[in-house]
């Protein structure tokens, strides 16, 4: 541990010497019993603690904190988090200089106590004038393959990937819209553990891996926003998936209304899926159970509960991950043995520039070409298969979303009014219909433009800056 904290530029930075970290640390460790070891750039305090007995705690109590001062330590810093609950294990990122990496990983004992946390830590001024943020961490254990051939069924793709990784626990396969018998070209792979996924995602990356001859894409799924229990109790609407899409409201209607007359108050269907309102959530999950895997107009339909649409504040929304409020829009990436803190270094989009403010919109991606030379092999694809940052623009990113989270696309309302000094302004309203019915019907900004391109690139940005996970 001495080694590793000491003072790497001769006295000059703010890092305390080897000595003054060890002391500390040592105190630290005599006053709470707790171990701690240094390893792969990394210090893990506990894990477990003393007197731990059974298997570390569930997904969910884990959380993540940016915007560490690069000078403070687990002697500062787990006072602090205790405030919350026990902690099972804090992990401290380090470099090797002794100075932290500026974010760590606090695993509590119950999911209760990492929510706490959240709400008593995030922006917390930690020193003067140094706030802190604090987010869930999720521990994602799925991957997206694309470019799958589309006549493959389920079993084969869970046997072939079972071939070339270690660790898959299932696949998840949706069929195609228009055609039953394929799939859409992508499935989603689920891993044993975090770790299972991420070696499996660094043998398949290189972009040379093929399966069944086909050159394939690999990519971290996007993690599900989990949506904690006591809202779940409430839910009394269904997610119905797999419909076709000749089936009519109507008939879903009449289906998901035969175990009980008059228990459906509505539904609303788009393409392939539909949502099935009830009046009561008893009701909803007697059908739930009854229907799941019933045919309707011969497709075999997949029933769940659906997931409530969670608004959050606009500062934490991001598609790959969470913001923190006050943070200088730091992006934490939710992949735990990858995770790490970035600023968005970018010029301000247009929703900044009509705004008069910075909003966390698309990334900006390096934008250049390339030569094509004669005899180049081009492989098609779809857009949907690659990662949301070779978007440089909101339209395209808000439909990327979209059908990430098998939505519709969404749809685009364009009006018009005229300014004082007779020039056209137009503005979009957009209407995303998976969540129409919410409290929420439609999107738009509250700014007018004087060209079609931005009026409808700032409604683009103004509805992913406030759409929640699905």
């Amino acid at each position: 541990m001495n080694e590793e904290n000491t003072d790497g530029t001769n006295g000059c930075s703010k890092v305390r010497t080897g000595t003054q970290n060890e002391a500390a640390l040592l105190a630290l460790m005599e006053k709470t019993g707790y171990n701690m070891v240094q390893e792969n750039g990394q210090r893990k305090f506990g894990g477990p603690p003393p007197g731990w007995e059974g298997p570390p705690p569930p997904r969910g109590c884990e959380v993540f904190v940016g915007k560490i001062p690069r000078d403070m330590y687990e002697d500062e810093l787990v006072p602090v988090f205790e405030r919350a609950g026990k902690i099972y294990e804090f992990r401290l990122m380090m470099e090797f200089s002794g100075e932290n990496r500026g974010y760590a990983f606090v695993m509590y004992t119950t999911k209760e106590e990492a929510q706490l946390a959240i709400r008593i830590l995030n922006n917390y001024e930690i020193r003067p004038g140094k706030f802190i943020g604090v987010c869930v961490s999720l521990d994602n254990c799925r991957l997206f393959i694309g470019a799958i051939p589309k006549e493959k069924k389920k079993e084969e793709i869970l046997d072939e990937m079972k071939k070339v990784t270690e660790g898959v626990v299932d696949v998840i396969v949706y069929p195609s819209a228009t055609d039953k018998t394929k799939n859409r070209g992508f499935a989603f792979v689920e891993y044993e553990s975090h770790r299972a996924a991420a070696m499996a995602r660094r043998k398949l990356i290189p972009g040379t891996f093929q399966l069944w001859g086909h050159t394939i894409q690999v990519d971290w799924a996007d993690p599900e926003k989990e949506v904690d229990e006591e809202t779940m109790q409430r839910v009394k609407v269904l997610y119905v998936r797999n419909l076709m899409i000749s089936t009519a409201e109507e008939t879903i209607k009449v289906e998901f209304s035969k175990f009980k007359p008059g228990a459906v108050e509505r539904v609303k269907k788009l393409r392939d899926y539909a949502f099935v309102h009830f009046f009561n959530r008893e009701d909803a999950v007697a059908a739930m159970s009854v229907m799941n895997g019933k045919c309707i107009d011969g497709a075999r339909i997949e029933v769940t509960l659906a997931k409530p649409v969670i608004k959050e504040n606009t500062g934490r929304q991001h598609l790959n991950g969470q913001i923190s409020p006050n943070s200088e829009n730091l992006i934490v990436f939710a992949n735990k043995e990858e995770s790490y803190p970035k600023t968005l270094g970018k010029p301000p989009t247009l929703a900044a520039r009509l705004n008069g403010q910075h909003s966390p919109g698309p990334p900006e991606i390096e934008r250049c070409s390339y030569p094509l030379f004669p005899g180049t092999k081009l492989t098609p694809i779809s857009m949907y298969s690659l990662k949301s940052s070779h978007f440089n623009s909101a339209v395209m990113h808000l439909d990327y979303y979209c059908n990430k989270n098998n939505w519709a696309p969404p749809e685009y309302y364009l009006y018009s009014t005229t300014s004082q000094d007779g020039k056209v302004l137009l503005i979009y309203k957009i209407v995303i219909p998976a969540i129409a019915n919410g409290s929420q019907s439609y999107f738009m900004p509250d700014k007018l433009c004087t060209t079609l391109e931005d009026a409808k690139e700032l409604a683009a940005q103004f509805t992913l800056l406030h759409l929640g996970p699905f």
